[in-house]
């Protein structure tokens, strides 16, 4: 995409430079009014509403593409494995016309026994959860910046490929507030750990203790299970190793996407990329399947889970369509990750058996 090129410096020259220089002076208001709004929380000038049970929020320091669909669905099974009933809230950005949006239909095939509440006004579905549900805690997606819900454990999500959004706020980096913020976080949950070095890794930490000193530190990767189609079929991962694919997806960090798809010995002859949450048409199909048709050595189409459930296809035209399904994998910090989740609840650390 053009506006990451810009953002990251990629696209040199004058006019890429001329347009950073005010896509920065764009950025100030943005930068300020998100400083005023934390302010107001901070002293408690603006209303906090507070449930009558824990909220956990799943939340970014910058826009998209850090995988708190992973994350949630492993925070969401860890709860249920113990028989904690649990509950989504969402504000539904990006839904269609059933009021469902991309990662609210892979959550339904991920979690069929944990309902998902999708609405812009998250202290309605809050109380419809516990009014209504009986749900024993929240997870709140996407919730480090809705700060009208009180919360007893925040868990900021870094993507280690680029923790920190380019340096900027929107629209000239991607950060949606101050690195500073991360004073709020209670777990600092580092993704994608597998594809940068470890000198790489301490440097994201030490820059992250400086704002957060007494944060959990959890470092993770998004581990390739296996591929999926529409229709539910399922293959190995291993099964696309040296094979030719086309690879697509409307996610905030595609090359991430790109990379994991290759290191699983995929070869990738064509790729694209989309706007986050991007909305298919037809005609979005139709140019893709065009795309296919002329290259007769590409063996799959490979997306991810999200845009399967958008199109909810088994092929495009003669090729066949999976989603690279992937989880949640821990690689270090999981006892202090779960010393907190078992702290809402006193809960001991093994689940009820069956």
């Amino acid at each position: 995409m053009l506006w990451l090129d810009i953002i990251s410096g990629h696209a040199r020259g004058l006019l890429p430079s001329v347009t950073r220089l005010g896509l920065y002076l764009l950025s100030q208001p943005y930068r300020l009014a998100m400083r005023v709004r934390n302010e107001l929380y901070d002293r408690g000038w603006k209303e906090v509403h507070t449930p009558t049970v824990p909220v956990i929020s799943v939340g970014n320091l910058t826009v998209g593409g850090t995988g708190k669909t992973p994350t949630v669905v492993f925070l969401a099974r860890w709860f249920r494995a113990r028989d904690v009933r649990v509950a989504i809230l969402s504000r539904g950005y990006g839904a269609g016309t059933d009021g469902r949006n991309d990662e609210a239909r892979e959550l339904e095939t991920k979690l069929d026994d944990v309902p998902h509440l999708q609405d812009p006004d998250r202290v309605v579905s809050s109380q419809i959860a516990i009014d209504e549900l009986d749900m024993q805690i929240l997870l709140l997606d996407d919730g480090f910046q809705h700060r009208r819900i009180a919360r007893q454990l925040d868990i900021v999500l870094l993507d280690s490929t680029n923790p920190f959004g380019h340096e900027h706020c929107l629209p000239r980096g991607l950060l949606r507030e101050s690195p500073r913020s991360l004073q709020r976080a209670h777990v600092v949950l580092l993704t994608r750990c597998d594809l940068v070095t470890t000198q790489r890794l301490a440097e994201i930490r030490s820059r992250v203790q400086r704002y957060a000193p007494n944060a959990a530190w959890v470092e993770t990767e998004h581990r390739p299970i296996q591929l999926k189609n529409a229709s539910g079929q399922v293959h190995p991962i291993d099964s696309i190793k040296d094979k030719r694919c086309f690879v697509f997806c409307a996610i905030g960090n595609p090359n991430a996407f790109f990379d994991t798809v290759s290191r699983c010995g995929a070869e990738i002859i064509e790729s694209q990329s989309f706007a986050d949450h991007y909305a298919f048409q037809a005609d979005d199909l139709e140019r893709l399947l065009q795309k296919t048709a002329l290259n007769p050595n590409i063996d799959l189409i490979l997306c991810t889970g999200k845009d399967l459930a958008k199109i909810h296809m088994d092929h495009l035209g003669s090729k066949p369509l999976f989603a690279v399904d992937v989880e949640l994998t821990i690689r270090s910090g999981e006892a202090a990750l779960e010393e907190r989740l078992e702290q809402l609840f006193g809960m001991t650390t093994e689940p009820q058996s069956d």
